[in-house]
């Protein structure tokens, strides 16, 4: 293995240490369940009555979301669907989307998750590359999947799994099975499209293994029990939801609280009669939640909250230290991608950084920060980042191409984000690689603009492009920085007197060249902006 950096022991109290020993890390492994769809069995065998999902339209326990499972998997083999098949899920977050990609995944299908909130372009592009089996869309639960549905012509069937109404495609005759894989660690779990924050959506294949590394290492590091009750929001369909927030929550044997959609209202409804105990979401989600009890006369109540977390975009120094007071704790950040399952580092519980870092590496896993020569660059500097662990991928889905391009013959993760490392071992990001301006021969990482813009008292979010000049341009030759922002609620950005902020906070080649305000920035379901879609605009 090159020269690399693993992660610190650190003593995790469950099946076992992860550790950087190569031994250890395989005892802790050979410790999990094998499959993600063992899970609800494996609490039930001891506290089937234990509550295991609550969603707008009731509750399940462990035990009856077992048998959920199993009566699920049952009719899809009936239906058609074989191991290896993939099985479209549209829906939103609730009961339904949660037993139905447990009791794909049992039968050795792939689930291939879609959010119903994507336009029937983009879920056509997904299914016209994976050609899924059948496509199954939970009716009941989300009117997006009701009418996504009655595009398809899909039939109402399945009332009776206790679920609400589900409508199922007929089996695609031409769709043709992958191989089933008889070791856990090889066999897709979820296929997981990216939400196209870059351009054209890939399609990510994540193992068993994968998927039940992170689960069980982020709950373990949030030290997540029976008493808590997690609030998941963030999309199943999006791998932070996925694994970080369900299979983590389901993992430890604790409650997870679906919700569909985010809004203030609901979130603050839950915190103080649900007994939230965790909260986890993207920096959008907490500004957004803090301008409602700001402009609505609305309270914070949440007496049992003991654990928040920012994850999916950076998070700036002004919101953290907002949210912190706003919640009256820590709030805990950390860094991921789809390919990597999604977590490679995240702050420790006892360990809260009055900085912006993104934690050190999670155990048993390593990373380096490689310069363009390919080779490590000096401790401290920024270079790309590469991951090497249990969490990648097994690759993109029909482009093998592709899957070389991003992961070495020895395993090495290329993630395309910009990072450092310091003496400490913690990591701080500087943006992705494909987003670095070049100004004045100076680099200009696009997450420090937004970081300085951020900062300021009027301003919601940020996204900073490079705009190539063009011959009209006095300064040809040179990227232009370009910075798009939104207001936060009741609050109005005045151009000139932003720009000002901005220089007293940014050396001159850092510092927009425009900043253009927008009604709101464009974002996928999980809160991430979309640059391409900026981009576009330029």
């Amino acid at each position: 293995m090159p020269a690399s950096h693993l992660s610190p022991l650190l003593s995790l109290p469950t099946d076992a240490d992860v550790t950087s020993s190569a031994s250890s890390l395989t005892s802790f492994l050979a410790g999990l369940p094998a499959r993600i769809d063992s899970l609800p069995a494996r609490i039930a065998a001891q506290t089937p009555s234990r509550i295991a999902l609550i969603d707008d339209f009731g509750r399940m326990t462990y035990g009856e979301l077992t048998h959920a499972v199993s009566t699920c998997a049952t009719r899809l083999r009936e239906h058609g669907v074989r191991g290896g098949d993939r099985v479209m899920i549209v829906g939103e977050n609730g009961i339904a989307y949660v037993v139905l990609l447990l009791a794909a995944a049992s039968l050795d299908a792939w689930p291939l998750l879609c959010n119903a909130r994507l336009s029937p372009a983009e879920l056509r592009v997904i299914r016209d590359h994976a050609q899924p089996r059948c496509a199954i869309y939970t009716v009941d639960a989300s009117p997006d999947a009701a009418a996504h549905a009655r595009t398809d012509a899909a039939k109402v069937v399945w009332t009776e799994l206790a679920l609400g109404a589900l409508a199922v495609s007929d089996v695609d005759p031409a769709s043709m099975a992958e191989p089933v894989q008889s070791d856990p660690s090889d066999q897709c779990a979820a296929l997981i499209y990216t939400t196209g924050t870059t351009g054209a959506p890939k399609g990510v294949r994540l193992s068993h293994r994968n998927l039940m590394f992170i689960a069980a290492v982020s709950s373990t590091l949030r030290r997540v029990g029976a008493d808590d009750i997690a609030y998941g929001v963030l999309p199943l369909s999006h791998v932070y939801g996925l694994t970080s927030v369900c299979l983590g929550t389901l993992y430890a044997g604790g409650t997870l609280r679906l919700a569909a959609r985010f809004t203030p209202e609901a979130v603050l409804d839950s915190l103080a009669h649900d007994g939230l105990t965790i909260l986890q979401g993207v920096p959008a989600m907490h500004a957004r939640l803090m301008a409602y009890v700001a402009t609505q006369g609305a309270t914070l109540v949440a007496p049992r909250l003991r654990f928040v977390y920012s994850g999916g975009s950076p998070l700036d120094a002004a919101l953290k230290a907002r949210v912190e007071a706003f919640y009256g704790l820590p709030i805990h950040n950390g860094y991921g991608l789809t390919e990597s399952s999604p977590t490679v580092s995240q702050t420790l519980l006892d360990a809260p950084r009055e900085d912006c870092s993104v934690g050190p590496v999670i155990p048993g896993v390593a990373v380096r920060i490689v310069g363009l020569d390919g080779k490590d660059v000096t401790e401290g500097d920024v270079g790309e980042l590469w991951v090497h662990g249990p969490n990648v991928m097994l690759g993109y889905y029909r482009a093998p191409e592709l899957t070389a391009a991003t992961v070495t013959e020895d395993g090495w993760l290329r993630t395309g984000d910009l990072a450092r490392r310091a003496a400490d071992g913690a990591l701080f990001l500087a943006g992705r690689a494909k987003e670095l301006i070049i100004h004045s021969g100076f680099n200009v990482y696009p997450i420090e603009v937004e970081q300085a813009l951020a900062s300021h008292p009027d301003v919601l979010q940020v996204a900073v492009l490079g705009r190539p000049a063009g011959a009209d341009d006095a300064d040809d030759g040179n990227e232009q920085v370009v910075a798009f922002v939104e207001a936060r609620p009741g609050h109005e950005i005045d151009v000139e007197a932003l720009a000002g902020w901005a220089a007293q906070r940014l050396a001159p080649y850092k510092r927009p060249g425009q900043i253009r305000v927008l009604d709101a920035l464009p974002a996928a379901s999980t809160g991430k902006v979309l640059k391409h879609k900026l981009k576009a605009m330029l």
